[in-house]
């Protein structure tokens, strides 16, 4: 199984922030183990880059962020993917439309995160971390 991971999940598993944080851990275990394969967008890191300044230092950023790319497949954000989040009008958030096209290149089963509402209009069927643990509990745990 292929998953993209929102943001969100991923921050949720490096500030430990509850109650998100058991199921994103299962998440990580599971790509770690390698049950699962799992994806974040390269916007993803620079995202996550400027959010954990508020906590860490930027050698600290630096250490946490290249651990999550060796964990995580990070799919690219190239002209394609991001002509085709501006032209698509189903989308509010060119944000998550860009997160969706990089899943579709990815050829993700699913994209998991904690903002299923913002992605109605997504190609790929979206899912809450908690579900995702229901529903695959055999692969989680």
């Amino acid at each position: 199984m292929r998953v993209l991971i929102d943001t969100n999940v991923v921050l949720d598993y490096i500030l430990n922030r509850e109650p998100y944080s058991e199921s994103a851990r299962k998440i990580v275990a599971a790509c770690e183990k390698r049950k699962i394969s799992g994806c974040i967008a390269a916007h993803t890191v620079s995202n996550m880059f400027f959010i954990l300044r508020k906590v860490y230092t930027i050698a600290e950023r630096k250490e946490i962020l290249f651990a999550v790319c060796t964990l995580f497949d990070v799919e690219c954000v190239d002209t394609g993917k991001i002509q085709n989040a501006l032209k698509n009008d189903e989308f509010d958030d060119f944000e998550d439309c860009l997160q969706m096209e990089c899943a579709k290149e990815y050829h993700a089963d699913y994209i998991v995160t904690r903002n299923v509402a913002d992605f109605s209009e997504s190609d790929i069927p979206c899912v809450e971390p908690e579900q995702m643990c229901e529903m695959f509990q055999d692969i989680l745990g």
